[in-house]
C-alpha cells in the first residue's frame, strides 16, 4: 500500500504545530511560575556561552551532590531557549529546536518540560531521518541512505526502526552483489605437500654422474634427495653461476633427464622423467567444483574437456547436484580452475522473486419487508366442521368431563386449540372475517418478514518463493490441488458365483469353453485419472547485453466451472503468454480477474415494487463476489555477463615438465 506523501506532511506539520502550541503556553507558565518565585543568592553563575551539547552527569554522582539552587537569570535564560526552539520546532528543524531544549534543561535541571520537549523533539528528528533516507533509498541512493541511518542511530542507539531500516539496506546491497559460483579458496581436505629450500644463491660446476650431481644439488639447498634406480649412473655436466634452488632444479633436471617429488618440507624424491614413472609418482588431488545452473549437457562437456584437454585420470559429473569430481595433479588442477572461471564469467544467472497476493471479497446482504405472497380465502363453517369431525373423540371427552356445552361450537374449538391436539390456519393465523351465518368467511394472509442483514468477508493470501536460473534455463511454478476425476467404475461379472467344472464341481477341463462363452464382457476396474488445479507459471529469463533481463512468462489457470457432464466435471482454463524487458530489480506485474459474480433477488408486490422510492421498501438480496490474483515478479542478476567486448583467450600449454 503506497503512501500519499501530502497527506502524511499534512499530518505532520499539523502534529508539530499542536505540540508547538503545548509547548508554548508551558513557556507562559514557567514565565508566571518565575515572577511569583523568591530570588536565590548567585551561585555558580554560567557567564560564557550555551553549549551546543548536552553535558553528561553521571546518575550516581548525581544522587549523592546535593541539589544546588538555580538563578533567576538561568531560569530567564532558559525560558529563552525553550521559546526560541519551539519556533525552531514549528519550522521542522528537529535537530536545533532538541539542541535548544537540552540547554534549556542543563541550565534550569528542576523544569520536568525541558526533557520531555527535548525527547519529543528527537523522536520526531529521528523519523524525519528515517524519511529521508526511504526517499534516498528509491532513488537508489544508498550511500545517502546509509548515512541519514547512521545519524538517526547516534541521536537513538535503542531504536529498533532504525535498525530495521540498517538491516534493510544491507539485505538490499547483498542481494543486488554479483558472487561468483566458484570460488578459488574453495575448501580442501588438506594442503599439498611442498618444499622448503633454502633462499640462497649458489654456483654449480660439477663433472660427475647423474646420481651425486642430483645429491649435491639438492644438499646446497636444504634438502635430502633420494635418488631412485631409474636415474642412469652416467656421467653429467653442470655449469650454473648465482642460481636459486628453482632455476638450479630446472637445469639439473633437464640435463639428467629426471623430476622430482616432494616428501616433505626437506625429503624428495628423484626419479627418471618418463610418462610412466609421472603417473605413478606424481601426487593425485581430488577436488569437487559446484557448477549451479549447467543442464545435463553442458556438464557431460565439461567432463569431457577435463579428460579429453587437462588429461584428468578421473572426472564424474553429478548433474543432480551440479557437481564435477576430479582427479589430477595439482598442476592440472589449477590450470582447469583457471579456465573454468574463464568460462563461467559469462555465464549469467538471475534470481526470480516471485510474489502471488490473491485477494477474495465475498458480500451478501438482505435488507427490506417481505409482503404476503398469496391471500387464501376460508369459509368457517366448513372449516369448523372439518375440524369436529376430524377430531370426535376428542370432542366427545370435552363433553363428557362437563368443559364446554354439546351446542358451544366455540368453547370446544377453543379447547382443542389449548390442548395442542388440533391445528388449523384459521384459528393460529391472523384473519379478516366477512359475511355472516353458513356464508361467514375468512381471508387468511401469508407470513410477512422483514430482513435486515449483512454478510461480508475478505481474505488475502501472500506467496513468496524465489527461483534461481540460469541464462536461459526454464522454470515451472505450479500452485494449487490435484484433482481426482473418476474416468471408470466397477462392473461385476455375474451376481452369483459361477459353477467351474473341476474346481467347484465334477466335471471336465473340456466343459470350460461353455463357461467362458458364458460371460459377454470383461470386468471395468475403478480408474481415476488426477487433474492439476490451480497455477502453471513458466518463466523464462535471458540476460541482455545491457544488463537487461527479458522475461518470458507463460501463465495458465485451471479451475472447476460448477457443471458436470455425465458426471464428469467440466473444467474451465485461462492462459497468457508474453515477453517483457525490464532492468535487474524492477518488477513485473502480471494480474488476472479470476472470478466476479453478482446476483440481486427482489421480493414485493408486483407493480408496487417498481415504484421509485417504493422499491426501497421491498426485500432485496444481493450477492457479490469476485477475487483477484496478482503475480509480481522481480529479477535480480545475481551473476552477470562479461563487459562488452570478448574475454581474453586463455592458452594452454601441454608438456611434461621436469620439476613441479
Amino acid at each position: 500500500m503506497r503512501s500519499n506523501p501530502l497527506a502524511n506532511t499534512s499530518f505532520r506539520r499539523g502534529t508539530s504545530l499542536l505540540t508547538a502550541l503545548l509547548l508554548l503556553v508551558a513557556v507562559s507558565g514557567i514565565l508566571h511560575a518565575q515572577t511569583a518565585a523568591s530570588p536565590a543568592p548567585p551561585q555558580n553563575a554560567i557567564t560564557g556561552p550555551a553549549s551546543a551539547t548536552t553535558p553528561v552527569i553521571d546518575a550516581k554522582q548525581a544522587q549523592a551532590a546535593p541539589a544546588k539552587p538555580v538563578r533567576n537569570s538561568d531560569r530567564r535564560r532558559a525560558a529563552r531557549l525553550y521559546l526560541a526552539a519551539s519556533k525552531q520546532f514549528v519550522g521542522e528543524q528537529f535537530e536545533e529546536a532538541m539542541r535548544g531544549y537540552e540547554q534549556a534543561a542543563a541550565l534550569d535541571p528542576g523544569n520536568a518540560d525541558y526533557p520531555l520537549a527535548a525527547s519529543v523533539a528527537r523522536s520526531h528528528a529521528v523519523t524525519a531521518l528515517i524519511q529521508a533516507a526511504a526517499k534516498d533509498r528509491m532513488r537508489g541512493e544508498a550511500g545517502a541512505a546509509r548515512a541519514a541511518l547512521a545519524h538517526a542511530l547516534e541521536m537513538e542507539p535503542s531504536n529498533s526502526r532504525v535498525k530495521q531500516h540498517l538491516y534493510e539496506l544491507g539485505d538490499s546491497a547483498l542481494l543486488g552483489q554479483a558472487r561468483p559460483i566458484y570460488e578459488q579458496g574453495a575448501g580442501r581436505a588438506g594442503d599439498a605437500v611442498e618444499l622448503a629450500p633454502s633462499a640462497e644463491v649458489h654456483s654449480f660446476h660439477l663433472h660427475t654422474d647423474q646420481r651425486q650431481l642430483l645429491q649435491q644439488l639438492f644438499k646446497s639447498y636444504g634438502i635430502e634427495a633420494t635418488v631412485d634406480e631409474s636415474v642412469r649412473n652416467a656421467q653429467a655436466r653442470l655449469d650454473v653461476d648465482d642460481a636459486r634452488f628453482e632455476t638450479a632444479v630446472r637445469v639439473a633436471g633437464m640435463v639428467t633427464e629426471s623430476f622430482y617429488v616432494p616428501l616433505d618440507a626437506h625429503r624428495a624424491l628423484v626419479v627418471r622423467d618418463t610418462r610412466d614413472n609421472r603417473q605413478q609418482y606424481t601426487r593425485q588431488e581430488y577436488e569437487t567444483v559446484y557448477l549451479p545452473g549447467l543442464n545435463k549437457e553442458e556438464l557431460a562437456d565439461i567432463g569431457n574437456m577435463a579428460k579429453n584437454v587437462f588429461d584428468a585420470p578421473q572426472a564424474v559429473t553429478e548433474p543432480s547436484s551440479g557437481t564435477i569430481t576430479l582427479r589430477a595433479s595439482q598442476s592440472t588442477l589449477d590450470a582447469f580452475n583457471a579456465t573454468m572461471s574463464q568460462l563461467l564469467d559469462g555465464h549469467s544467472q538471475v534470481l526470480l522473486e516471485v510474489r502471488m497476493i490473491q485477494l477474495a471479497h465475498i458480500s451478501a446482504r438482505n435488507t427490506g419487508v417481505k409482503p404476503p405472497q398469496s391471500v387464501s380465502a376460508i369459509n368457517v363453517y366448513s372449516e369448523e366442521q372439518s375440524i369436529l369431525n376430524s377430531n370426535q373423540a376428542l370432542v366427545q371427552q370435552i363433553i363428557s368431563s362437563g368443559l364446554a356445552a354439546p351446542g358451544d361450537t366455540l368453547a370446544i374449538l377453543g379447547i382443542l386449540l389449548a390442548s395442542g391436539q388440533v391445528s388449523s390456519s384459521l384459528l393460529t393465523n391472523g384473519v379478516a372475517l366477512f359475511g355472516g351465518g353458513l356464508t361467514a368467511s375468512a381471508l387468511a394472509p401469508g407470513s410477512m418478514s422483514a430482513n435486515f442483514s449483512l454478510n461480508s468477508s475478505d481474505s488475502r493470501e501472500l506467496d513468496e518463493i524465489q527461483l534461481r536460473l540460469g541464462d536461459g534455463e526454464d522454470a515451472t511454478l505450479k500452485t494449487g490441488m490435484r484433482y481426482p476425476i473418476q474416468t471408470s467404475s466397477y462392473s461385476s461379472i455375474a451376481g452369483s458365483v459361477p459353477t467351474i467344472p473341476g474346481l467347484t464341481g465334477a466335471g471336465s477341463s473340456s466343459s470350460l469353453s461353455s463357461l467362458l462363452a458364458s460371460y459377454g464382457g470383461v470386468p471395468n476396474i475403478p480408474q481415476v485419472q488426477y487433474q492439476d488445479l490451480g497455477l502453471t507459471l513458466k518463466a523464462t529469463p535471458r540476460v541482455m547485453r545491457g544488463s537487461e533481463v527479458a522475461l518470458k512468462i507463460d501463465m495458465k489457470i485451471d479451475a472447476l466451472a460448477g457443471t458436470s457432464v455425465n458426471g464428469n466435471p467440466v473444467l474451465s482454463n485461462r492462459a497468457w503468454s508474453g515477453v517483457v524487458t525490464v532492468k535487474p530489480g524492477e518488477a513485473v506485474e502480471v494480474v488476472s480477474e479470476l472470478d466476479k459474480t453478482e446476483s440481486r433477488a427482489i421480493s414485493g408486490v408486483p407493480g408496487i415494487s417498481e415504484i421509485p422510492g417504493m422499491n426501497n421498501l421491498t426485500g432485496k438480496d444481493t450477492q457479490k463476489n469476485y477475487a483477484t490474483l496478482l503475480i509480481i515478479i522481480t529479477p535480480h542478476v545475481i551473476r552477470g555477463a562479461q563487459a562488452a567486448g570478448h574475454s581474453p583467450m586463455l592458452r594452454v600449454e601441454r608438456g611434461q615438465t621436469a620439476a613441479h
